[in-house]
């Protein structure tokens, strides 16, 4: 079986990925960097499973599990990118303390998070995607990847942080309300009660 580690803002500290090497070298495991920013170990023993847990979490490793709130999948921002105009690793440590007490999160959408309009975390494809720029935030809600993919619509254009994030907040107890299973957030923008109706 796999075993997912969550790596926030996609940063692997040296010392977890010193020892996600030595599990995979020691039980003979694959490795995979998803294209959500996490670490997988492929192949897992299912008689070893609990002692690799064990061994990762031992230098800080947290996994994926029902009900987790998502890790926003987030651009280098700009302490590593000219074009950035905000540190992206600190924008989604502000969605996650936003979101540290809920324990019941129902599947099934992503965030993502860009420091430019060059987009590339995909904010424009992702259930709800921020996009920072120089005039402030964009959001947009209902994108969606796969063999159908539709840009999502922009609900708010030019914002300030604490709207946007208090935005999110609002879209994500409306996912929770009106969802009874996994349920993209592509299927819920046109609901009569959706807070935010109007394409900006």
């Amino acid at each position: 079986m796999d075993i997912t580690v969550l790596l926030p803002a996609g940063r692997l500290p040296l010392d977890l990925m010193a020892k996600a090497h030595d599990m995979a070298e020691k039980y003979g495991l694959g490795i995979y960097l998803s294209t959500v920013q996490n670490l997988r170990l492929l192949d897992v023993p299912e008689e070893r499973v609990n002692e690799v847990k064990k061994e990762l979490a031992a230098v800080g490793a947290d996994f994926k599990g029902p009900g987790k709130f998502p890790l926003p999948r987030v651009c280098i921002g700009k302490t590593y990118c000219k074009l950035g105009v905000i540190d992206t690793e600190e924008f989604s440590n502000r969605i996650m303390a936003r979101f540290k007490g809920r324990t019941k999160t129902k599947p099934k959408f992503k965030i993502a998070v860009s420091g430019c309009v060059l987009c590339c975390s995909g904010v424009k494809t992702t259930d709800i995607g921020i996009n920072a720029s120089k005039i402030g935030f964009d959001l947009y809600v209902g994108g969606k990847g796969g063999p159908h993919p539709r840009v999502g619509r922009r609900i708010l254009h030019g914002v300030d942080e604490d709207t946007v994030l208090n935005a999110v907040e609002k879209i994500v107890e409306f996912h929770h309300t009106m969802s009874t299973q996994k349920q993209r957030m592509r299927k819920l923008i046109d609901h009569p009660e959706f807070p935010y109706p109007d394409e900006v």
